[in-house]
């Protein structure tokens, strides 16, 4: 259980440094099983890189991909802050990455153990072994915390609006 704290502190990194691009922050670490190195890492870049499929997941996977040469890496895991939604949880099981060890379970969007559970469907090649709770607090109150801030920066902006429109 040491090295699952270790990299998912690593992905909660990633995370915020996702939240201070404005991004929603949600990280991920791929590792090599065998030899315990970090491959890549990322947190979701929607925004910078104008591009909806510039998840945390995805890119570490493409990167993971490029180094490994090869569109599989079996020996690969994924250690991500959210439970991925469909699109990544697809792209987990097309790369046949080994294990994905998840902060926190994402009941509104996530794909592994909510909404579309691609893994368990008669679609899904691979299934990988999934868990969840790897510091489930930290991961979920780094969103919490996140959306929390933009709801009460667009309330002020709002109070803002109105009073310059009454003046």
């Amino acid at each position: 259980m040491d090295k699952e704290l270790t990299y998912m502190r690593e992905a909660l990194e990633e995370a915020m440094m996702a939240a201070c691009r404005d991004e929603v922050p949600i990280g991920a670490v791929l590792v090599d099983s065998k030899t315990g190195e970090i491959v890549a890492r990322n947190g979701n870049r929607t925004i910078e890189l104008s591009d909806p499929s510039a998840h945390a997941e995805m890119l570490c996977i493409r990167e993971g991909c490029q180094k490994a040469g090869a569109q599989r890496i079996p020996e690969f895991d994924l250690y991500v802050t959210l439970e991925p939604c469909a699109m990544c949880a697809a792209a987990i099981s097309f790369a046949r990455i080994r294990r994905v060890i998840i902060g926190a379970q994402d009941p509104k969007s996530g794909g592994v153990f909510h909404g579309a559970k691609f893994f368990e469907q008669a679609s899904c090649h691979h299934k990988p072994e999934a868990f969840s709770g790897v510091l489930e607090d930290e991961c979920g109150g780094i969103l919490k915390t996140f959306f929390k801030a933009k709801r009460k920066a667009q309330k002020a902006a709002r109070k803002l609006e109105k009073e310059r429109a009454t003046s």
